[in-house]
């Protein structure tokens, strides 16, 4: 029996520069209080207790002086070093990690990966990413439903699996092993309570708990649903799909339904055919996986939807179009366990980072999305109807209908917002674009022809309580200064460290078409030290690199989580990955939190009241959350708690 591995090259897919395009005017310009929340959950009734996912108003903010009322937390530089640090007066507990059984009658986690698919449907999935606490209204902060994202797997999915790729039998991966994958992969979603005695617990009995994984029916909605370039051999109405993919970040919905996004799921497809390749814009310009590349998982061994190889005996070329059916927000309802998940194509179809919602006080909207790979973009969506509250028929389906945007920022802190819109700006029948819907499909494509602006690895979006400020971070992009030319908005060449920009919207108005930006700032080492300037910060306060979690407490504070590889050398004066937080009028930062080594602080989600905290700890190396140096390392959320009871980070 030929046995070998495949290596998925997880670490470096976003490394992979996809968007060559260089428009003249862009090298040209290069070269030269309690705020109003909305917060979902039951239908309306819960209208006023989410959190800051979904912003309205701008009321002024009742907090005074400083916002940081913690001290900071040492970085952590041992490479045995194994478990979370908080601040003092907080404690932090590992609360769901992958393998955890969510139903009754769920397998408990033996420790070796040794379970079946079966099983993991029943069971936390693994690599926790973006996620939210929907509360309860009689409760909202003592019971809820937390869902968590599942961005992808690791090697120690299973029990008799290496640690240095995913194994294949004969040219093939095993099926057991692929369906396993598949399960691991999407979203959980679990009720949780407080108890008497403060601690919060899951409930195994709840009814509304739910796997969403690469396995469940989802419906396609919107200006695609139906069309040619949907259909497939197996789906030849265009009108359904098997399963999500790479689930990163997330967002809310004011009338609280929560929001899937599809990141880095190109690798996941392999199209062998070089020539139908290149002449497929919406393969090539996604880096969908061809000539000899490795796919993720090599699961188009065994699974024939991921081989999207032009098939010309089969009906709709086989599953040549089977790609086009991801990159989509993902919205469902996690209060109704039999809804079906709705890929809504208005918003476009990218690497997609988050699904951030800023709601304007006559009900328009807009929702931010990063693209998050190396030269890409950063987009917006409105909708074309505007949110009612306590009219759940009418917000419904507004995901359905409105105009994307993608952003251009000018060298003198203005910028636009580009409508994406089928026979304008060059989006016509001469350039490859035949409607909206094929706009949508290659939005990509569509962005550089705008000539928008190439940013550096755009990924999480917050927007602020008070202000509608929209902060994006830039997580890094050694190829800036080469590859991709410099400009105000991505000043660093080489740009390791990666930083944060905010964006003002035309008078707060989250539909607006033009903005003012500056650079809020940029991440790195001590400038003080003796490394290269565009390895320099410019922070307030402690040291980070490559941020990418993001979010706004109710009170305003700014909570950053990093994901840098922490054992590279400009790196290890940084220690693990961190969660830190900022004072947006300061702009202080102080690190509340380190992760153990190797791993992803990811992930961030509060009670209404801001007395709990969950933050995920992802692909930690050594054997968290065990810290026994025996066990599996499990990707984990987190429960931070202050020891008095009162406000995180306050």
């Amino acid at each position: 029996m030929n046995q070998n591995h495949h290596q998925g090259h997880l670490d470096a897919s976003d490394d992979i520069v996809i968007n060559s395009t260089q428009q003249p005017a862009f090298i040209e310009r290069v070269n030269n209080n309690r705020r109003s929340f909305l917060k979902g959950g039951i239908g309306a009734t819960l209208f006023g207790m989410l959190n800051t996912s979904v912003v309205l108003g701008c009321s002024s903010s009742k907090q005074q002086g400083g916002l940081l009322g913690f001290a900071s937390v040492p970085v952590q530089i041992s490479p045995n070093f194994d478990t979370v640090l908080v601040a003092e007066g907080y404690k932090a507990q590992p609360f769901l990690s992958w393998g955890d059984a969510l139903f009754a009658d769920a397998p408990q986690w033996v420790g070796d990966g040794s379970e079946d698919w079966k099983a993991q449907l029943l069971q936390a999935g693994d690599n926790h990413d973006g996620m939210h606490f929907f509360p309860f209204p009689d409760q909202p902060n003592e019971r809820g439903l937390l869902v968590i994202n599942h961005e992808y797997v690791n090697n120690t999915l299973h029990g008799e699996q290496s640690t240095d790729g995913f194994l294949l039998v004969e040219n093939q991966r095993l099926k057991k092993q692929v369906l396993k994958e598949q399960a691991a992969h999407g979203v959980t979603v679990i009720e949780i309570a407080k108890t008497e005695s403060g601690d919060w617990v899951p409930n195994k009995l709840s009814k509304f708990n739910r796997r969403i994984s690469a396995l469940t029916e989802m419906a396609i909605t919107g200006p695609l649903k139906g069309m040619d370039a949907m259909k497939t051999e197996a789906d030849p109405r265009g009108e359904k799909v098997t399963g999500t993919l790479n689930n990163c970040s997330m967002g809310v919905t004011p009338w609280g339904t929560y929001l899937i996004c599809e990141e880095n799921w190109h690798k996941y497809f392999a199209n062998r055919d070089e020539a139908d390749y290149q002449q497929r814009a919406s393969h090539h310009r996604y880096g969908v996986t061809h000539k000899n590349e490795k796919t993720n998982y090599g699961w188009e061994t065994i699974d024939p939807r991921f081989n999207a190889t032009q098939q010309p005996d089969k009906p709709f070329g086989g599953h040549v179009n089977e790609p086009h059916r991801f990159g989509w927000v993902v919205e469902f309802d996690p209060f109704n366990p039999n809804a079906i998940p709705k890929k809504r194509t208005a918003l476009g179809r990218l690497c997609r980072e988050c699904a951030t919602v800023s709601l304007g006080e006559d009900g328009s909207m807009a929702v931010y999305s990063g693209d998050d790979t190396r030269g890409e973009y950063i987009y917006k969506f409105v909708p074309s109807g505007r949110f009612k509250k306590n009219d759940l028929q009418h917000n419904a389906n507004l995901l359905d209908e409105g105009q994307l945007y993608v952003a251009k920022f000018n060298d003198n802190g203005t910028g636009q917002w580009l409508a994406l819109r089928f026979g304008e700006s060059g989006l016509t029948n001469e350039n490859g674009f035949e409607d909206q819907a094929s706009v949508l499909l290659n939005a990509r494509g569509a962005a550089d022809q705008l000539g928008a602006t190439p940013m550096d690895r755009p990924e999480w979006v917050a927007v602020h309580p008070d202000n509608r400020e929209v902060y994006v971070t830039l997580t890094n992009n050694v190829h800036r200064g080469t590859k991709h030319a410099l400009n105000a908005a991505n000043p660093r060449e080489n740009n390791v460290h990666g930083h944060i920009i905010k964006i003002n919207e035309h008078k707060s108005n989250p539909a607006a078409e033009s903005f003012r930006w500056d650079m809020f700032l940029l991440a790195g080492e001590e400038a003080s030290s003796n490394v290269p300037a565009s390895r320099k910060s410019t922070i307030n306060g402690d040291i980070f690199s490559s941020p990418d979690g993001l979010c706004f407490d109710e009170a305003g504070r700014l909570w950053i989580q990093t994901d840098y590889d922490d054992r590279v050398q400009q790196n290890k004066s940084m220690g693990c990955n961190q969660l830190l937080c900022a004072d947006p009028t300061s702009r202080e930062v102080r690190r509340f939190l380190v992760g153990p080594r190797g791993c992803e602080i990811t992930g961030i989600t509060f009670t209404p009241d801001h007395t709990a905290m969950w933050i995920n700890v992802q692909h930690p190396k050594l054997s968290y959350p065990a810290s026994d140096g025996i066990s599996l390392p499990r990707s984990t959320t987190v429960l931070v708690t202050k020891d008095d009871g009162g406000v995180i980070g306050s």
